[in-house]
């Protein structure tokens, strides 16, 4: 018999019993029970069948990897080959984890609802840590133009304000560490919420505020050393 391609692959394994009731229950039709039990068999299962399982749920898992790194990459400022790869390493991890794990899966929703989750974590995962292994983060340069009336007023004359947020720009990229560099970019050049900000980067506000404070506080030195600021102005 052929295999219907929109459903996951089926063996011939005794049906598990289904989840209990409750307002899930009564929203799952039979046609999503019968569906959830061939996704547990089929990824259960060995040889052949296992295999076509795999990669049926690969290709859907796929689909939301790259949507999910794609829409983070755009906050990351990451984009192109490298976010696609990211998410395809996403995918392999997450289908990994979802096969490992698959013989915890209640049916208390669809199985593919279930198994989204995993990837979209291990997107998450890769995209934070490659922001953070990556280099100094590019700006446009109208974003550092910006910059002296964002941190506080900067001189009032505009060749000597694009000199300073020059060298503030310098500063951030010299002096700061990753994570303090992508703290100060996504807060005073982004002008991030710092809610979003603390759940984008799996953060608590104590922990950003403190990394803003000792960013501002190499910063500041910097630029008084380069004779930027006097010795009693605030970055």
């Amino acid at each position: 018999m052929p295999i219907d391609e929109d459903r996951p692959p089926r063996a011939d394994t005794p049906c598990f019993p289904t989840a209990g009731g409750g307002s899930g229950a009564r929203a799952r039709t039979a046609e999503v029970i019968r569906e959830n039990q061939d996704w547990v068999r089929g990824l259960s299962a060995t040889g052949d069948i296992h295999e076509r399982a795999s990669r049926r749920l690969y290709a859907l898992l796929l689909r939301t990897s790259l949507a999910e790194a794609r829409r983070i990459g755009s906050r990351l400022r990451l984009a192109g080959p490298e976010v696609d790869d990211l998410a395809h390493q996403a995918t392999a991890d997450a289908l990994l984890t979802i096969t490992g794990k698959v013989g915890t899966f209640r049916g208390e929703s669809k199985f593919t609802t279930w198994a989204y989750k995993f990837v979209i974590f291990a997107v998450a995962v890769k995209l934070k840590r490659h922001f953070w292994q990556r280099g100094p983060i590019a700006l446009e340069d109208g974003d550092w133009n910006a910059l002296p009336a964002r941190v506080g007023g900067g001189p009032e004359d505009w060749a000597e304000a694009r000199d300073l947020a020059n060298a503030v720009r310098h500063a951030v990229d010299e002096s700061l560490t990753a994570r303090q560099r992508a703290v100060f970019v996504a807060l005073v050049l982004e002008e991030t919420p710092m809610d979003v900000l603390v759940n984008r980067l799996d953060s608590t506000h104590n922990a950003i505020y403190k990394t803003m404070f000792d960013a501002r506080k190499r910063l500041r030195s910097a630029l008084v050393r380069g004779g930027y600021l006097s010795g009693q102005q605030q970055v």
